[in-house]
């Protein structure tokens, strides 16, 4: 009947955004009321259909995270109700495989925690959390018993030395022969997508499109006043206003037919410099939203027109045609299975012998802005990232298909990079973007 009832909620919800999702002029954003029915009818609906898949897939019985008030888990974050903005005291969660396959959640946690996670701690009849914690430990019999723990994903190791030595110091001894690392879970489930999701994500990044073709245009920007750093505060002040948030601090570079070169590896460590907005300049942002747990990552160009131009540049259009096919080559490669390492070589080989000049610093999305999962390239490692670089592809899974292209351009008597990012999906149909992608320059008056 639960799942009844989600089932009913989600469509219910997705009717109500269809007219939006393809009106990119103004996007609707739920009130926080219905976000957070969305949030927790989405955790109800994953944790029932998808994790006994990922336990099964990865033959782990039991699932257990740990948390203590401010201090959270990563994972166990992704579980909590959408109104439980943190961890409350010391809060346990145990995910359990049963004898039908199906996954039963528990809650040993001083307060109840939501529809999803059935209480298993009385207080008054156990007081020792630790103990009851054993007690459904001992009533399930798991075979292994699966920690965050990690090396290659910061996600996946949300286990702190603390509450593994107060879980080592009470765990009964024949099980602590049983624990193992949940990591192969742990990023299975932070990767994944079920179909609901998908839906949502389409909207939600449709918001981040938006968002930055208000922010390049003349509404916004004054030429010859407006400067970098204050367009990348404009930004943050209009995502504060749509009751919305930024998971990193937006940026804005310049790049105009001047003597001064564009560094691209001095500007992913020192910043862009803040310099005021002219006609002739090529802009560029790097842009992301969080909403509804789930997070965009966006980088798009615009020009400002000169006086008496009405298009950019034919050499700046074909700049932008060239990053796109450097993406297309890129997104060819996907393949479920392969290796991050793997799509980067082949990418970057194909690319340079179009005569192409590719840096691919491609990576998941998801829960987390750098999600975990398959990464592929970053932009001080062409050769290959190793750890989640080695990690394959696996379909219903996002990425922010993040790389650049260096073009000369002879009547700047210099190189530029067009640096593109755009949000897709990759699934057995291949990769596809969640809400399209830049092919036109944005233009500004």
């Amino acid at each position: 009947m639960q799942n009844n009832k989600c089932v009913f909620l989600l469509a219910f919800i997705l009717i109500l955004l269809s007219p939006v999702i393809k009106a990119a002029e103004s996007p609707t954003i739920l009130s926080m009321k219905d976000r957070a029915a969305f949030i927790d009818s989405i955790t109800e609906k994953r944790i029932n259909t998808l994790l006994p898949t990922l336990m099964q897939q990865h033959n782990i019985d039991m699932w257990l995270m740990i948390s203590r008030e401010y201090n959270e888990d990563p994972i166990l974050k992704t579980m909590l109700p959408a109104t439980w903005l943190s961890a409350r005291r010391t809060t346990i969660l145990v995910l359990a495989r049963n004898a039908s396959g199906a996954v039963d959640a528990f809650a040993i946690a001083p307060y109840k925690i939501g529809n999803v996670f059935k209480k298993a701690w009385d207080k008054q009849a156990q007081p020792n959390q630790w103990r009851a914690l054993n007690e459904l430990i001992e009533q399930y019999q798991p075979r292994n018993i699966a920690l965050n723990t990690s090396t290659d994903w910061a996600h996946a190791d949300g286990l702190v030395l603390g509450d593994y030595k107060q879980l080592m110091s009470t765990l009964p001894k024949p099980y602590q022969s049983k624990i193992i690392s949940a990591e192969p879970l742990a990023v299975s489930w932070l990767e994944q997508r079920i179909p609901e999701e998908v839906d949502m994500y389409k909207h939600i990044v449709s918001i981040a499109h938006h968002i930055i073709a208000e922010g390049f245009s003349s509404n916004t920007i004054t030429v010859g006043e407006t400067t970098s750093d204050d367009l990348v505060w404009w930004f943050r002040e209009r995502v504060r206003e749509l009751k919305l948030q930024t998971w990193f601090h937006p940026s804005i570079a310049i790049q105009r037919a001047d003597s001064k070169s564009f560094d691209h590896e001095d500007s992913f460590t020192n910043g862009y410099a803040d310099n005021v907005i002219q006609a002739g300049d090529l802009l560029h942002v790097d842009f992301g939203i969080t909403y509804l747990r789930l997070n965009t990552d966006t980088q798009q160009h615009a020009y400002v027109l000169k006086p008496g131009e009405t298009k950019a540049p034919d050499y700046l259009v074909d700049a932008l045609k060239k990053g796109n096919k450097l993406q297309d080559i890129f997104t060819a490669e996907f393949t479920a299975g392969k290796t991050g390492n793997q799509v980067l070589k082949a990418a970057r080989e194909k690319a340079i012998a179009q005569g192409l000049k590719p840096t691919i610093y491609t990576h998941p999305l998801g829960y987390h802005g750098h999600a975990a999962g398959t990464t592929l390239g970053m932009w001080d490692s062409q050769q290959g990232v190793p750890g989640d670089g080695d990690y394959p592809l696996h379909l219903n899974t996002a990425y922010s298909i993040e790389l650049n292209n260096a073009v000369f351009i002879k009547p700047w008597n210099k190189e530029i990079r067009i640096m593109l990012e755009e949000d897709a999906l990759f699934d057995k149909t291949g990769v596809w973007y969640l809400n399209g992608r830049q092919t036109e320059l944005l233009l500004i008056k």
